[in-house]
């Protein structure tokens, strides 16, 4: 089984705060991360993965224009997608930057997906997802970390 992280990084806090996500997700027995930036993603990592997390840095609000090409274009395997595990996180550069209006616009495209949605467990914030300004500290990465368990539980739960 496994768990698709993918992002969208410019200056590498996307990447960075991925990273923590697919060590989450490691820490799953049987369960195996695959991290991708959106210019190395495939439609076959998307439908040989039981669960995707999507990422994106905040542009205006919303996910950055690379993330929304590759869900627009993987369209046609939308429905290999319908009951797989989905979640998100985004980064900003300001705290009052728009990251849970990023993290709703990943979820809508995973839910046009035909993913199970799911936010980040109680344990971390318990919101629609993880989510930092700036660099990722020790608590965002562990906020990612349980975010990346939480999906590959779900995960083996579900297809195990």
């Amino acid at each position: 089984m496994q768990v698709l992280v993918l992002y969208y990084s410019k200056g590498g806090n996307t990447r960075t705060l991925a990273e923590a996500i697919a060590e989450g997700v490691e820490s799953v027995p049987g369960v195996k991360a695959v991290l991708k930036n959106t210019n190395e993603v495939t439609k076959e990592d998307f439908v040989n993965s039981q669960g995707v997390i999507a990422g994106s840095p905040v542009y205006f609000g919303s996910m950055a224009a690379d993330l929304k090409r590759v869900m627009d274009e993987f369209v046609s395997v939308r429905k290999k997608m319908e009951g797989k595990v989905g979640a998100a996180f985004a980064t900003s550069g300001d705290p009052t930057g728009g990251k849970e209006t990023t993290i709703f616009s990943i979820i809508q495209a995973l839910m046009i997906y035909g993913m199970i949605i799911v936010g980040d467990p109680m344990s971390a914030t318990g919101h629609y997802g993880v989510g930092c300004v700036g660099r990722p500290d020790e608590v965002a990465k562990a906020n990612g970390r349980k975010l990346g368990e939480r999906v590959a539980g779900l995960v083996k739960k579900l297809f195990g």
